[in-house]
């Protein structure tokens, strides 16, 4: 599920048009198997989750479909995900919204919206009132979505006590360098000063003073040892990481008919576990990072969240249209007045 999608690389997934299944002839029937990519690390709970997915589906076709699951980023960035699925060297992947938006732009509203949520109970109702229109767009550039998901809120990490929109002012924000125009652009947009690198150089510029900041999940933080620089964290809702597992059209189409209903239920329940799973290992890792460092949780108050708000809609007409498709992003801010004036 990368903090924002397009801040740190994360875990959720995209196919691209033009790859087909690969099949393997055996007995009376071709097997199809289809090759899924995704940057979650080996052996954690996406990929464990993931794994289970396609015995599930090993089962459910007596073993017509098999799943390879390739973890870690071993595949490349997620923009080579997208490219090894064009030239029909993958046939899935796990890719967050950053991502989803290489294949279609109008997903970016799910993530690209500063403070557009309050909780995630309104990213959810969001999620599924757009899901049918998103996945119209998938489905007209080749793609049957499997399955969405979150993975918690992506926070700011900082070398020095920050609280307020102005304390970051002065700070170089790490953006991830295979993303970094569009990370760019929306730290830009806030008036922040972003330094694109490699996920692997952010802890040495951490160190060495070439950032001071750094937009992540706490999981990410954790793993990727942030904190030991990074003291303090503001615990500030900015932005959901959020992604889709999805499977290009002609792979689908190679899976027995009699079958895409069962594998989308396992798919939904694997996505159902996966956000569960990942939102818990978020709060474990904030108290971990607290026992390890001493990590300093900055709690947001009402007055403080307003002020967040009022800076982040701020940049609105920045983002609308350049950012994020205009028509995507009324939508999006209309579901969450709906729902809110549903919850008073």
């Amino acid at each position: 599920m990368r903090p924002r999608s397009r801040l740190i690389p994360a875990a959720l997934a995209a196919i691209v048009i033009g790859s087909s299944p690969a099949t393997v002839v055996g007995g009376a029937a071709e097997r199809v198997r289809i090759k899924l990519a995704t940057v979650a690390p080996r052996d954690s709970s996406y990929h464990r989750m993931l794994l289970e997915m396609g015995e599930k589906w090993r089962k459910a076709s007596d073993s017509q479909v098999d799943l390879v699951v390739y973890p870690g980023g071993t595949q490349g960035s997620e923009a080579d995900v997208v490219k090894r699925m064009s030239t029909g060297q993958l046939q899935a992947g796990m890719l967050s919204v950053g991502g989803l938006t290489e294949i279609d732009p109008s997903v970016a509203a799910l993530q690209e919206i500063p403070m557009l949520f309050k909780s995630l109970a309104e990213e959810e109702y969001v999620i599924d009132k757009l899901r049918p229109d998103l996945e119209k767009r998938l489905a007209a550039r080749g793609f049957v979505a499997l399955f969405w998901g979150d993975s918690g809120w992506a926070r700011f990490f900082s070398r020095s006590p920050a609280t307020r929109p102005a304390d970051f002012k002065g700070m170089k924000i790490f953006v991830t360098a295979s993303g970094s125009t569009k990370q760019m652009q929306i730290m830009q947009a806030f008036g922040y000063k972003p330094v694109p690198l490699e996920v692997a150089d952010a802890l040495i510029q951490l160190q060495t003073g070439g950032v001071d900041a750094v937009p992540t999940l706490p999981l990410l933080a954790l793993a990727g040892q942030y904190y030991t620089v990074t003291k303090h964290m503001l615990e500030l809702n900015w932005a959901p990481i959020v992604g889709a597992t999805v499977v290009t059209k002609q792979t689908w189409d190679a899976v027995p008919p009699a079958l895409r209903d069962q594998f989308l239920q396992i798919a939904t329940e694997t996505g159902n576990r996966i956000r569960q799973a990942s939102r818990q290992e978020n709060d474990q890792a904030v108290a971990t990072m607290k026992a390890r460092s001493g990590l300093q949780v900055h709690a947001v108050t009402p007055q403080l969240e307003d002020e967040w708000r009022v800076f982040a809609e701020g940049a609105y007409p920045r983002l609308r249209g350049a950012m994020v498709p205009e028509d995507m992003f009324d939508q999006a801010r209309a579901r969450v007045a709906e729902y809110r004036s549903a919850h008073r």
